[in-house]
């Protein structure tokens, strides 16, 4: 599992995630991962388009970010997951808890509309 950061804007960060969201993947990317969405006040599209498989561990390292940015007044957002991907975020009702968008363009198009 990859995990990189780039600054889209001041206070706009996309993470992107590639590999499975399993359990070796949570494990191998959960502190980096974790300090990237949740040490500052950002708001952060988590870019999941190169993420072939998620588990339910994955789900969580994905609730912990978005619970930390917002105890922090920022705001986590998903896109562009894989069919299999998405099936399983909305399966979850995990698209309730934090909003998942087609594209990344769609999820920084959202956050410069708010």
């Amino acid at each position: 599992m990859k995990v990189e950061s780039t600054d889209i804007s001041d206070g706009l960060i996309k993470v992107t995630l590639e590999g499975r969201l399993d359990i070796d993947g949570s494990r191998a990317i959960d502190d980096r991962f974790s300090f990237m969405t949740t040490t500052r006040r950002v708001n952060v599209i988590v870019d999941l388009s190169a993420v072939s498989f998620l588990a339910s561990i994955g789900i969580r390292t994905l609730m912990t970010a978005a619970r930390g940015q917002q105890g922090r007044g920022g705001k986590v957002v998903l896109a562009a997951a894989q069919p299999v991907v998405q099936k399983v975020l909305l399966t979850a009702g995990i698209d309730q808890l934090i909003p998942l968008h087609d594209s990344v363009a769609a999820a920084q198009a959202a956050f410069a509309a708010t």
